[in-house]
């Protein structure tokens, strides 16, 4: 196995776990925000959709694991030092994008209309780009700083 396979492969594991961990710490937030002390393991339409709670749960648990791995297995994309950020920004948000709304979409996330699906969409952006200006600015940070430890070396090392 190559070693970006193995790369994949080991983020699909580990994602998975991560993806539920998320997506139970996620429902028990809006538990606490709008279920008035009650537990609200999924939204209402997924139990009526699957029959029963049980079911819903079971669902929701299988796509946050495959929503961990698929965010988990695309972060490679960064990876990829011979692309550009708009590159690898424009083809990481497609990928996310196609397993994100589909999933969102199933599970009741959103509203089933048209305008549901923008509103969600719209959401989803805004948030994906807070998150990339956020890592954008650490990335930023960090190479200054590097370059500055570096800078310090090489004058430490000229004046020896």
């Amino acid at each position: 196995m190559t070693k970006m396979k193995k790369k994949i492969f080991y983020r699909a594991l580990i994602g998975f776990p991560i993806g539920i961990s998320i997506g139970n710490l996620i429902m028990i937030l809006i538990s606490l925000g709008w279920a008035n002390g009650y537990y609200s393991p999924c939204v209402p339409d997924l139990i009526t959709a699957m029959g029963n709670e049980i079911n819903a749960v079971i669902i929701q648990t299988v796509l946050c694991g495959l929503l961990g791995s698929g965010f988990s297995v695309s972060s490679v994309i960064w990876e990829i030092e011979d692309w550009s950020i708009v590159k690898q920004t424009g083809i990481y948000f497609l990928i996310i994008s196609v397993i994100m709304l589909p999933i969102a979409y199933f599970m009741y996330w959103m509203e089933h209309s048209v305008t549901g699906f923008l509103s969600y969409f719209g959401i989803f952006i805004l948030i994906f780009a807070v998150i990339w200006i956020v890592q954008f600015i650490i990335g930023k940070k960090n190479i200054k700083r590097m370059n500055e430890k570096l800078s310090e070396t090489r004058n430490t090392d000229s004046n020896n």
